[in-house]
């Protein structure tokens, strides 16, 4: 599975949970972190972890992969899941609006998840 397939599923994965303002950009020219970010806000710590327990389930049932690293899930404001060329990002509204991954890696490509999500 490429990377791109990987990061659309964990955004149907984050969707069937109604994550919030869900965003996928590739990242691929801009550093060796990853070649795909998936952003997306939770309205609660609950949420947050049900949000990330749903990617990692997604993403081990269709693709057989699980995180190389869980960062964040003690504080619930920002949980990161590290899938080596993916990295899923879940925030509380603070926290993204804080931390402004759209801005600090705006010269990532978005990837258009028209028809993929139930919001777009």
């Amino acid at each position: 599975m490429t990377p791109k397939e990987m990061a659309v599923l964990a955004a149907k994965a984050l969707d069937s949970k109604k994550g919030g303002e869900i965003k996928v950009m590739e990242v691929t020219d801009l550093t060796s972190l990853a070649d795909y970010f998936v952003i997306c806000t939770g309205s609660s710590n609950t949420q947050i972890n049900a949000l990330c327990d749903a990617v990692e389930e997604k993403l081990a049932e269709d693709a057989g992969e699980k995180p190389l690293h869980r960062e964040g899930h003690r504080g619930g404001v920002w949980v990161l899941l590290d899938y080596g060329c993916l990295v899923i990002h879940v925030f509380d509204t603070e926290a993204r609006e804080f931390y402004g991954l759209e801005r600090l890696w705006s010269d990532g490509k978005p990837v258009d998840m028209t028809g993929i999500l139930s919001g777009e």
